[in-house]
């Protein structure tokens, strides 16, 4: 007889997940689709002025066939007007999703905000974009935040002309102007994003346009409103090394002209050492470890284990190695995470306390937060430690 699988899931009872993620899912959808919904109602106040947008333990989930997927569980930092905060880590562990949160792009019914805050600083007032309602969304997306999309071919519609797209969306947020000044307009952007013959390229269709330039375009969609902060989502991922530098000067050139503030998300180690002031670790959904830019990539006294994986999978021109040290295993499943710390099945400091129990977010130092048992580098690699550590 087979042996029976672990991870198979009955038709019977993947309908009955379904039913039940289905009431879910309608309850929270018809609670977004509400009309005239006072402001009162959403309306907060931030915790800290100084930052344009705080995530506040962020539960985001997926409510499929086979079960809940915990997409973002728990997630909370701070982003700071006119600074970059960086947001990094693996394929799947929550970093798009957040960014998605904080838009309402979610993909609806299976994609909802289960609970927690996302505080939106407009300067005179903030907003609790968790409980905003989807038509009092339409005016702050695209015009107070707005997002610039991993691959600009697909973020661009091929049967409309560039200006044509540009001019969406002053129109969208600007009802007072006229069709030269929203013209005009959209122009400058394409300028102030570097591309030659504006005029010209007002004119052209996406297709006619370099890897680059239609990369510059999604920038300028993203900046045209003058928003107060810029989500962008891997912007250089598409494109090479050369394109990428200049990309990623222009983002720099811009944030300082616009004093927009910048949510960089990449896999990219090394483009968040070039790009940003603070950085966000995330693992399975989770904020691992938080701290200033120049603190994550020094030879600091604490990190995170993750932490330490990724930085040492960077090539380094001052260390003479014939292989990198990868990081062991794989994500998990997001169906079947692990009891204790999520990443300790992968951890070579694992210890019985680890795979038990779940550690918390804990402020390490004045500007470092850690999501360890075990922080402090020098002791998790002392004789002491190896005794209790757990063979995988």
């Amino acid at each position: 007889m087979a042996r029976k699988n672990s991870n198979f899931i009955s038709a019977r009872e993947s309908r009955r997940i379904s039913k039940e993620n289905a009431k879910i899912t309608r309850k929270l959808d018809k609670q977004l689709s509400r009309k005239h919904v006072p402001e009162s109602e959403y309306m907060t106040t931030m915790h800290d002025s100084g930052n344009v947008v705080e995530f506040d333990d962020l539960h985001t989930c997926f409510f499929t066939d086979v079960g809940t997927v915990k997409a973002v569980d728990g997630v909370s930092f701070n982003i700071p007007v006119g600074k970059t905060v960086g947001v990094v880590g693996e394929s799947g562990c929550g970093k798009s999703v957040t960014s998605l949160s904080l838009m309402q792009l979610l993909q609806r019914p299976t994609g909802q905000i289960v609970s927690g805050e996302i505080r939106l600083n407009l300067g005179d007032k903030a907003y609790d974009v968790t409980k905003m309602p989807i038509r009092a969304m339409e005016k702050i997306r695209g015009n107070v935040v707005s997002m610039i999309f991993q691959e600009p071919m697909t973020s661009l519609n091929p049967v409309f002309r560039i200006g044509f797209q540009l001019d969406e969306i002053i129109k969208l947020h600007n009802h007072e102007l006229s069709d030269e000044e929203v013209k005009a307009r959209s122009v400058e952007a394409i300028k102030m994003v570097g591309i030659p013959d504006a005029e010209g390229i007002y004119n052209r269709y996406p297709h006619e346009l370099s890897g680059g330039m239609r990369q510059r375009i999604v920038i300028a969609m993203a900046l045209v409103c003058n928003p107060r902060l810029i989500i962008a989502d891997e912007p250089t991922t598409a494109l090479d090394v050369t394109i990428q530098a200049q990309i990623l000067k222009l983002m720099n050139d811009l944030k300082r002209t616009t004093g927009a503030a910048i949510i960089f998300i990449t896999h990219d180690l090394g483009v968040i050492n070039e790009m940003a002031d603070d950085v966000a670790v995330m693992y399975c959904g989770q904020v691992v470890e938080q701290a200033p830019a120049e603190v994550i990539f020094q030879n600091c006294e604490n990190s995170h284990p993750y932490t330490e994986g990724l930085m040492l999978s960077i090539p380094r021109l001052e260390i003479e190695s014939d292989r990198l040290e990868p990081i062991p295993g794989t994500v998990p499943h997001p169906l079947a995470l692990p009891k204790g710390c999520k990443f300790g099945p992968r951890c070579k400091y694992c210890t019985q306390k680890c795979m038990e129990q779940e550690p918390e977010l804990k402020k390490i130092s004045e500007n470092q937060m850690i999501r360890c048992f075990y922080p402090n580098k020098e002791e998790r690699t002392s004789a002491e430690h190896q005794k209790i550590t757990v063979n995988h």
